[in-house]
């Protein structure tokens, strides 16, 4: 059953009788003009929302803006809150996903590294760590193929949005917006593969998406590592006993003919 956030953490963030919201893992709420959920680890969140509200929008993407507790802190009882965006997500929009994470990457490009990033550890991020670990290894076989695959690369990590396909909100008259920011310290052209990635396996793009972004800095590189992202996600949950998902083989047989034409 979903907990919703306490009266007095509502009342800190002006909202008002919440409501839940789908997606945002079973534990985002709506409460008026609010959005509310966890902030499980608070140094993000709180750097997440300094930086997001300060950031300048362009006519290529939109962010939903963070909300202060009444104290002026970013952060209640263990809970953040963020303005309501009007709208709906739809991962199906593949090319204008791809398009509005180049500009809120191009956006973002400047700011510092933040020192939280090595110390988070989820299931995303030890997955995202082995993914670009040349020397990591796994037994089964279709991952196996995919990490040889791998080469060293020199494009220049930056802040990203990891996640971004089905975390921007789309409205009429309106660029689209991004949500729920899962910062990584990656190249650019590997977030637009994350997004291409997902579009693959799980939205219903053929291999011409591919190609229509190939122009992107080491695409093949970074799609193999998109793609061993999202598997070795899924493997962290079962570990010894992990089969990739059915979804994943055309794609990973796409990317493997690219890496080795």
């Amino acid at each position: 059953m979903r907990t919703p956030p306490p009266p007095e953490v509502v009342a800190a963030f002006g909202g008002d009788a919440p409501v839940p919201l789908q997606g945002g893992q079973g534990e985002t709420w709506l409460a008026g003009t609010v959005v509310l959920k966890p902030a499980w680890f608070a140094a993000e969140s709180r750097w997440r929302a300094s930086i997001l509200a300060a950031l300048p929008e362009t006519g290529g993407f939109g962010v939903a803006r963070p909300v202060r507790a009444a104290s002026g802190d970013w952060l209640h009882s263990g809970w953040e809150a963020w303005r309501h965006v009007p709208g709906r997500t739809d991962p199906t929009r593949w090319d204008e996903a791809v398009a509005a994470g180049g500009a809120f990457h191009e956006a973002i490009a400047g700011t510092a590294r933040p020192d939280f990033l090595d110390e988070r550890d989820n299931r995303w991020t030890r997955a995202d760590r082995a993914s670009w670990d040349l020397a990591h290894t796994e037994a089964e076989p279709l991952t196996a193929r995919l990490l040889a695959a791998r080469r060293p690369v020199s494009a220049r990590p930056q802040l990203v949005h990891g996640d971004l396909l089905g975390n921007l909100v789309y409205a009429p008259g309106s660029p689209p917006t991004v949500i729920d920011w899962a910062p990584y310290w990656r190249p650019a052209s590997w977030a637009a593969a994350v997004t291409v990635v997902d579009a693959l396996c799980w939205h219903g793009a053929g291999g011409s998406l591919v190609e229509r972004w190939s122009a992107m800095e080491e695409w093949t590189q970074m799609l193999l590592r998109a793609m061993l992202f999202r598997m070795l996600t899924d493997a962290e949950l079962e570990r010894g006993s992990w089969r990739p998902h059915p979804a994943y083989a055309p794609v990973a047989a796409l990317l493997l003919a690219r890496a080795d034409p």
